[in-house]
């Protein structure tokens, strides 16, 4: 069991108070809070080895080099790569797909070939798609949703064909919390030859990743979401396939050598990391890689999901109230968990918890066709992390009654 009282005591954040008001922070899906070993990491390498890596030969450089580099053997152990030189390094996981579609996309599909996505994707995995269809002649393609926001798996037998030559899909939802079945949906996917691309950004902070059994053959993350800095990304990708795609970026270290009117490129993944990196992000990031890894992965995906069983349950118990994506027992699902209150806005329950200083997210979350599916223009969102507790679940609750009292809505809560 994680011990919630001993973590948060090295999250310096989660002590300061928000209008007169000990802080909730119920916004993990966006970004998460970091704790003093990552804050440390950043103070360390500015204060003592601050340089440019991968180019000095001075000491200072060396060190750089070495924390850097060693934060890519960390990645590819906490995804279970085949090597480190499947990780490439980039701004965030947004980056890492426009990475993939850019290079991969524009170099192999073409009229015709379809791109298969679902209902529920982030703009990030939506929107770089869109662009490598218009470029190519490509065409796209979308799972749809059961009504209680998982995939219709039906549909994927009859979508997927021989025209299909990517699938690109979120591991976890960030608006409706369900967790997809990404193992069986690559193995279909690579039955008929296609290569698939996870979406990880939601799932890598909250659940054990293996690379390898997953069965992808792309996966990204962001760090910010899974207590590193922001600033870093990663991309995973099977070497093979790093090594047939062009670079994405032309500069500084991603070349092996320069002609006035050619060039020849790096090994991977440096071919695909031109310029100077965020080099105190990555390091710092090891940091959060340690972090969890200390705690386990396991352990943390089990405190999230007794945390959001019991915010799911309590919040039904408000009435009045619509939950999005899956609540049965049983159904897996993450701790981002969407709702709204009957005949409010959003942004004025956002509004007022803020007020009550329970931190959460409103509005469309990156994913405007989903809010378009579900009905909504936009939903209110707690996600929940390591370092919640059910008392600020409660929190919670109390602040969604003070909002009920505020806007004098009919409710059927009991004392």
């Amino acid at each position: 069991m994680i011990d919630t009282a001993r973590i948060r005591q090295e999250f310096p954040i989660l002590s300061r108070q928000v209008h007169g008001k000990s802080l909730v922070y119920l916004d993990n899906a966006a970004t998460t809070q970091k704790p003093r070993q990552v804050i440390a990491a950043l103070t360390r390498y500015y204060s003592q080895y601050n340089a440019n890596i991968h180019r000095g030969i001075h000491a200072l450089a060396e060190e750089a080099t070495a924390a850097y580099e060693a934060v890519r053997v960390q990645a590819a152990q906490f995804l279970g790569a085949a090597s480190e030189r499947e990780i490439v390094f980039t701004r965030n996981a947004t980056e890492s797909i426009n990475l993939f579609a850019y290079t991969w996309g524009r170099a192999h599909l073409t009229a015709g070939d379809q791109i298969l996505l679902t209902e529920m994707e982030h703009h990030a995995n939506l929107v770089p798609w869109q662009l490598v269809a218009k470029a190519t002649g490509a065409t796209l393609a979308f799972i749809p949703l059961t009504a209680d926001g998982q995939l219709e798996l039906k549909a994927l037998d009859q979508l997927l064909s021989a025209r299909t030559k990517v699938v690109a899909l979120t591991h976890m939802s960030n608006v409706l919390g369900t967790v997809n079945p990404v193992a069986e949906i690559a193995r279909k996917a690579h039955a008929q030859g296609a290569v698939v691309l996870i979406d990880a950004a939601q799932s890598a902070p909250h659940l054990p990743i293996n690379v390898q059994q997953l069965g992808g053959d792309v996966l990204v993350l962001s760090a910010h979401k899974m207590l590193g800095p922001t600033g870093v990304g990663v991309l995973w990708a099977r070497q093979a396939l790093l090594e047939s795609m062009e670079p994405f970026l032309g500069g500084g270290e991603m070349i092996s050598d320069v002609q006035l009117t050619s060039s020849t490129w790096n090994e991977v993944p440096w071919k695909f990391e031109a310029g100077t990196p965020n080099i105190s992000g990555v390091i710092a990031f090891g940091e959060a890689l340690a972090y969890l890894q200390r705690l386990g992965m396991p352990e943390v995906a089990a405190h999230e999901q007794q945390l959001t069983r019991y915010a799911i349950a309590q919040l039904q118990q408000l009435g009045h109230l619509t939950i999005y994506g899956p609540t049965q027992p049983g159904v897996a699902r993450g701790s981002a968990v969407s709702f709204n209150l009957d005949g409010l806005h959003p942004h004025d329950v956002g509004t007022v918890l803020d007020a009550e200083g329970v931190a959460v997210r409103a509005g469309h979350h990156c994913a405007k066709p989903l809010m378009r599916r579900l009905g909504v223009p936009a939903t209110v969102r707690a996600s929940f992390y390591l370092y919640n507790t059910p008392a600020e679940v409660d929190r919670l609750i109390a602040a969604l009654k003070i909002v009920r009292a505020f806007f004098n809505r009919p409710s059927r809560i009991h004392a």
